[in-house]
């Protein structure tokens, strides 16, 4: 099989696929006639190819994908104008916490945010899959140990943890979510980073039509 004939297939095969698809599994659509190496070649090739339009191949935790750019979310959004749902400022705020400071443990969220964390509020991300227990600290209570998941990561359009902004404090990191959660607070897929007036990267998340075919809290202080 040649190149373009190969890239075909991976082209199909990714756009009709629900689910991100890793390398390993890419290589079956060759019998595993191609190797790693060439089939992530061939990918980044395809990145190339679809670099004018508005849906990109990315590389996110679990796979590879198709998915739409940013830039088309406010049209798409004419498609599909229904509002989706909303988290709160401390749900947000303690999921950058767990992302930039894991493994964590309630304890920990709540000596950074200053506050008392409700049960709800970590029942929220357990349920949306963002963050799960990973084990508990040997000391007095075994405290749960928190973590993101891969579907987080999935969700927010990355490979990896690598991929997060470098923030100097934690008050910043605290605040990377909680700002984005004034503006579009349904927490949706595809991060895509952008700078803010002052040059601080921020984040800045699509709606869940973005990807490829794939409440407040009242009782937080």
């Amino acid at each position: 099989m040649n190149t373009v004939d190969a890239k075909r297939v991976l082209e199909t095969a990714l756009i009709c696929s629900h689910q991100p698809i890793q390398i390993r599994d890419l290589r079956v659509l060759f019998s595993d006639a191609l190797g790693a190496d060439t089939i992530r070649t061939l990918l980044e090739e395809l990145q190339l190819d679809w670099a004018q339009r508005g849906v990109a191949l990315v590389q996110v935790a679990t796979g590879w994908r198709f998915q739409s750019r940013p830039e088309m979310r406010e049209f798409l959004d004419r498609l599909n104008p229904e509002k989706p749902p909303k988290y709160s400022r401390a749900v947000m705020e303690t999921l950058a916490i767990i992302a930039y400071r894991q493994p964590v443990t309630r304890g920990d969220m709540e000596d950074v945010r200053g506050v008392t964390i409700n049960s709800l509020v970590l029942k929220q991300l357990e349920d949306r899959g963002w963050v799960e227990v990973i084990g508990h600290r040997e000391t007095v209570g075994r405290p749960s140990l928190y973590a993101t998941t891969r579907q987080f990561l999935d969700d927010l359009g990355l490979a990896s943890l690598d991929q997060l902004p470098v923030y100097d404090s934690a008050q910043a990191q605290a605040n990377a979510f909680a700002r984005l959660g004034e503006d579009d607070p349904s927490l949706q897929l595809n991060m895509a980073l952008e700078a803010s007036a002052d040059d601080a990267p921020i984040f800045e998340l699509s709606s869940p039509r973005d990807s490829a075919p794939t409440g407040d809290d009242p009782h937080e202080h």
